[in-house]
């Protein structure tokens, strides 16, 4: 069953591509065969290894402080300008299927853990790379995976092992910034990594239960304009609404407001069917205004009388409507977002009401203070609804210099916020720098002559890819990174010390403790596993046939 040499079929068809039956004659076994491609046994494998690694030498270049930005223009000409793996590869729009792996890869550490995107990327390139030197030699796929697999278990318990608990309480909260600053110094804000990790850390413990260890990162919201610079970013403890008050005549601040939240529309009742109203005399038009006018001053009246003292509504209002609000002075706001109004709802305590009939005294929501608050010369105006009742929503609020800096800045502080809430759920830290990574590498190493046979290789291969993250920090910081790398490595073998890392800044100092770079110990343990699984999954994978592009 040699393969077939056959320019009618596109290369290299394997016996997908004839069979004979026992006369001899051809017959065809799969639909259209010679419009596929099929890549088959190392050809396979290789190909994949390279799709991997290709992803991974994108991510390579933007790890680490000293990392570089990318510059991504979707097909519609937006422009994101990014350090962050994951949205790096949600926007690249990667066609081959291995390098789609690569993408989830970085989406599902997104999720989980928030922040190590890049890292868990560049991991698993270079565990494909050290695993096509394996196959190369002759070994096994299977079997590499295996030894991968018994060599990741050893790296994720070392990285307990190596891993310190991190005290911290709703005061002291120095260890939560600290490795809040961490993640933000590989970003473009890192000029500022010192404000937005403590508005990060603030923002967190504002809204997390500390009891249940338990943070809903939904209840911070992160709103962002243009216009002012960075520094004047502030977290607001209570909601922005991106809104002005529907009249400008209406007042500009509300002390003790108490709100009505209706999803209700302030217009005159319609038919639902077609209608045609006949009116032949001015009489008859004046009955109609009058009722209408009524209609109007009952809906009116009955906020006053419920006690409101703002109304906050999802619909629009009638101009007639917006008129007698402003003179019967209920202050009112128009067309606010649904999630935006149960934001409002959690944080003041009120109800959403969905008809006039039924506001109630205890559905409305309290505010300690609600004011509109203009930035620069334009008209942009926002609503500020502060000293809540219910504190346990909060806003960050991000001033910049253009559009692209506070979308990055955005993404970096949703890692920082997500950093914060994985300390609380688990407050072990190891050390960053590529520190942690040494240190399982040389645990791997010493664990590999336990294991006898073939699997051996895989292991010792393992703890050479996992030097890869240290080595692409050096590389970035403009250090030489070999030598870095080594000699950061004897001295960790030396003193014995899990803390020594790869000096990006040029502080002067390996030591990450007195550096403060810290990393969840979730995250990294994280990592390793993810990266493990889908480098497995790729190298299980023999044979690839798709459809060849006519």
């Amino acid at each position: 069953s040699d393969p077939v040499e056959d320019p009618s079929f596109g290369g290299i068809l394997g016996e997908m591509a004839l069979a004979f039956d026992e006369f001899g004659r051809p017959f065809i076994i799969l639909r259209e065969q010679d419009q596929k491609t099929r890549l088959r046994g190392l050809d396979a494998q290789k190909a994949n290894i390279a799709a991997g690694k290709a992803v991974a030498r994108i991510l390579r270049t933007s790890l680490g402080p000293k990392g570089m930005d990318k510059i991504l223009q979707s097909p519609d000409g937006e422009v994101t300008i990014t350090n962050d793996g994951a949205t790096i590869l949600e926007q690249m729009d990667v066609d081959n299927q291995i390098a789609k792996l690569m993408v989830e890869l970085s989406r599902s550490q997104d999720y989980e853990i928030g922040d190590g995107t890049t890292g868990v990327v560049v991991m698993a390139g270079s565990l494909l790379e050290q695993a096509q030197k394996l196959l190369e030699r002759g070994i096994h796929p299977i079997r590499v995976a295996e030894g991968y697999e018994l060599a990741s278990r050893v790296a994720f318990d070392h990285l307990e092992h190596i891993a310190h608990k991190y005290e911290f309480s709703a005061t002291d909260v120095e260890s939560l910034v600290q490795t809040c600053m961490t993640t933000l110094s590989s970003k473009i804000v890192n000029r500022c990594k010192r404000s937005l990790a403590e508005i990060a850390v603030k923002a967190v413990l504002a809204v997390a239960d500390l009891e249940r260890k338990d943070v809903n990162l939904d209840l911070i919201k992160v709103e962002g304009k243009v216009g002012g610079k960075l520094e004047d970013t502030e977290l607001i403890y209570g909601i922005i609404v991106d809104k002005d008050m529907s009249h400008p005549q209406m007042p500009k601040q509300i002390e003790d407001a108490k709100i009505a939240i209706l999803t209700c529309p302030f217009e005159p009742p319609k038919p639902k069917t077609k209608h045609k109203v006949d009116i032949d005399t001015v009489e008859k038009f004046q009955t109609l205004r009058g009722q209408e006018q009524k209609y109007f001053d009952d809906m009116v009246q009955k906020c006053k009388d419920v006690g409101a003292t703002l109304v906050i509504c999802q619909w629009g209002f009638d101009d007639e409507a917006n008129h007698l609000l402003m003179h019967r002075n209920l202050p009112a706001v128009r067309w606010v977002g649904g999630v935006e109004l149960e934001l409002i709802a959690i944080a003041t305590g009120g109800r959403i009401v969905p008809r006039f009939q039924e506001l109630t005294p205890e559905k409305l929501g309290k505010a300690g203070l609600v004011r509109e608050k203009a930035f620069g010369t334009t008209k942009d105006r926002m609503i500020y609804i502060e000293h809540c009742a219910n504190s346990r929503a909060v806003t960050i609020f991000i001033r910049g210099g253009n559009k692209m800096m506070i979308e990055e800045t955005k993404r970096s502080l949703h890692d920082a916020l997500c950093v914060a809430r994985n300390l609380i759920r688990n407050n072990s830290i190891v050390y960053g720098g590529g520190s942690a990574e040494i240190s399982c590498s040389i645990a791997v190493e010493a664990a590999a002559d336990k294991y006898p046979g073939v699997e051996q290789y895989a292991v010792r291969a393992f703890a050479d890819a996992l030097d890869a993250i240290p080595m692409a920090l050096a590389e970035n910081s403009g250090l030489q990174p070999i030598e870095t790398l080594s000699a950061v490595k004897s001295q960790q073998i030396k003193e014995n010390n899990s803390c020594c890392g790869i000096d990006c800044n040029d502080v002067g100092t390996n030591d990450m403790r007195e550096q403060n770079v810290f990393e969840t110990l979730i995250g990294k343990q994280q990592q390793i596993l993810l990266a493990t699984q889908v480098v497995k999954m790729i190298l299980k994978i023999d044979d690839v046939i798709s459809p060849s592009e006519y």
